[in-house]
């Protein structure tokens, strides 16, 4: 299971673990892959690669808006609930910046979003993980063996490279929710990248942005060019009638603990869609109490004033935009009179969400013909594909809500490592009785 594991007579390294796309979840996972290793027998250390599409590692760079905290706790970090003695935690990032007694101090659980990015970049850089930055991954394939079971997956990248592997740890995030109507551009763009665009507008000539979208990422934006631009205007469109406060309640959010998973895993499935329905309010559509107060605030001194720059047009839905080259006019309907108001904006953000990237452009049929979600996060798939795909989201309707988040990821990461682990040792006593590598092509015969 080292790094040089070959089937016999193969010319080819055959990892035990390819995971694809390198964001917290599989950074991770290399981490208690590392540490896994260090306790190991050399025979017994796992050999993984991580290809990531993009140039460096990142964290959402396009939503580090300045004075932006996290939502979930520091010690929700990539490895304290599953070893708290690693060098990994939040805290022993703090000790080696020189800022620990500066972070208590502060007395709070809530880093920014600036410095908790700057810990995973940290962590990325620390991990001794083989990670090929740049390299998207653009298939996996099954590689069936004589007796017609498929052991091995290759993974082929978009430079033609292909690895062999046990495992497929599939760990590509998520991907921007648009609007049917809505169409990128220039002006037209969502909140993901939202610093990039904004950095790259043609100069403000209306004074006035909309914002689509009722959660926390709406507001923050909404409070970013409130502040930043401040002789513009801002209308914030959501359907809701106002904002909705975030549930952080300590009852409520132990439906991100790890034993949750467990509990909603086994459950039939209309409980679990029953309490993720009744719980979403800790996760989507909300936001935090003390931004939502900032805004009303805000809102309320300009009524006082009378000089309105900030608008919340709720109950309202955006049923037509029309990108020109000056500005975007956006075509807004009150669903409370059913009146529609046009007005140019130099910008709509669409703080719209997101979904899970599908599966099916990398994995094919695979992903097709899978039967579900086993509870270590492996995909159910036939019986003659005994190799291993592992899913690093896209598992609330099976899993919860903790299927995308950080609040899990160090738990997660351990569960598949030990699925794993488990994996490859059978794999291990299967080669050791093999006289013939099955896997070697014609060719390479």
């Amino acid at each position: 299971m080292s790094e040089s594991s070959r089937t016999p007579g193969s010319s080819r390294d055959i990892r035990d673990v390819v995971g694809i796309g390198f964001g917290p979840a599989n950074l991770a996972l290399a981490i208690a892959i590392e540490e896994s290793n260090e306790a190991a027998a050399p025979d017994d250390q796992l050999s993984a690669v991580f290809f990531e599409a993009e140039e460096k590692f990142s964290w959402h760079p396009g939503m580090l808006l300045d004075g932006a905290t996290m939502q979930i706790a520091f010690p929700k970090d990539l490895v304290t609930f599953r070893n708290p003695r690693s060098a990994y935690t939040f805290f022993s990032y703090l000790h080696d910046r020189g800022r620990l007694v500066d972070f208590v101090n502060h007395q709070t659980f809530f880093p920014t979003r600036h410095e908790f990015n700057d810990y995973l970049g940290w962590a990325a850089s620390r991990v001794s993980a083989d990670v090929r930055y740049g390299a998207a991954v653009t298939s996996v394939k099954p590689v069936p063996d004589e007796d017609g079971k498929t052991r091995l997956f290759e993974v082929v990248g978009a430079d033609g490279t292909t690895v062999l592997t046990r495992n497929v740890v599939m760990g590509a995030g998520l991907r921007e929710r648009i609007p049917e109507w809505a169409t990128r551009s220039t002006r037209c763009f969502h909140n993901h990248n939202f610093l990039n665009h904004i950095g790259a507008l043609p100069p403000v000539k209306h004074q006035r942005f909309a914002v689509l979208g009722a959660g926390q990422s709406a507001a923050e934006i909404v409070q970013y060019l409130h502040r930043n631009y401040p002789d513009a205007e801002v209308h914030n469109v959501f359907s809701r009638y106002g904002y909705s406060p975030a549930d952080d309640s300590p009852y409520a959010n132990r439906i991100f603990d790890p034993e949750a998973v467990d509990d909603l895993h086994s459950a039939p499935a209309e409980v679990r869609a029953r309490l993720l329905d009744v719980h979403r309010s800790t996760n989507y559509s909300c936001v935090d109490i003390d931004l939502i107060n900032e805004l009303y605030s805000a809102e309320y001194s300009e009524r006082v004033s009378g000089a309105r720059r900030l608008f919340m047009r709720r109950a309202s839905e955006i049923i037509e935009i029309n990108d020109q080259a000056d500005g975007i006019e956006v075509s807004i309907r009150s669903d409370l009179d059913g009146l529609t108001d046009t007005l140019t904006y130099d910008a709509l953000v669409l703080a719209t969400g997101f979904e899970p990237a599908p599966l099916e452009p990398l994995l094919g049929d695979i992903a097709r013909n899978a039967q579900g979600v086993a509870r270590d996060y492996q995909l159910v798939l036939s019986d003659d594909i005994e190799a291993g795909i592992y899913l690093q989201g896209g598992t609330e309707r099976t899993h919860g809500l903790t299927s995308s988040l950080l609040s899990n990821v160090a738990v997660r990461a351990g569960e598949i490592l030990a699925a794993v682990r488990d994996r490859c040792s059978s794999e291990s006593l299967l080669a050791t009785v093999n006289q013939t590598d099955p896997y070697v092509t014609s060719e390479a015969r």
